[in-house]
């Protein structure tokens, strides 16, 4: 059982930053990224770890958004800056125990989330 505990979402205006972390139980061996998901939308992935410790973005974010790992201290982080609205999402962080394609598979472990509002 991964435990995963989000933090640093918040309210800001378009243009500028959040960082946000997410404090693992464990992360070594795992597919590791963070997800987003607005009411009424499907879930996205916004960024991850593929297997070869590379970053892997999705389109809309490529160039904003920065995921890095700590795995000596089991912290995943989201630098996001150049925020937009269209980025208010719930943030998600999760793991699985495969990639395929490069992006996490079978999300199976997930954190409660943090909200992140982008106002125009």
């Amino acid at each position: 059982q991964v435990q995963l505990a989000e933090s640093g979402g918040g309210s800001v205006q378009a243009g500028g930053s959040l960082r946000l972390s997410c404090e693992a139980s464990e992360m070594a061996g795992y597919c590791v990224g963070w997800f987003r998901q607005v009411p009424g939308k499907e879930r996205e992935a916004v960024a991850n770890i593929d297997s070869w410790n590379r970053p892997v973005y999705a389109d809309s974010v490529e160039g904003r958004f920065t995921i890095s790992q700590d795995l000596a201290r089991n912290i995943l982080t989201l630098q996001m800056d150049a925020l937009r609205p269209e980025d208010t999402a719930m943030y998600y962080c999760a793991a699985a125990l495969e990639w395929r394609g490069g992006r996490c598979a079978s999300l199976k472990y997930w954190g409660q989330g943090t909200q992140v509002t982008v106002s125009s």
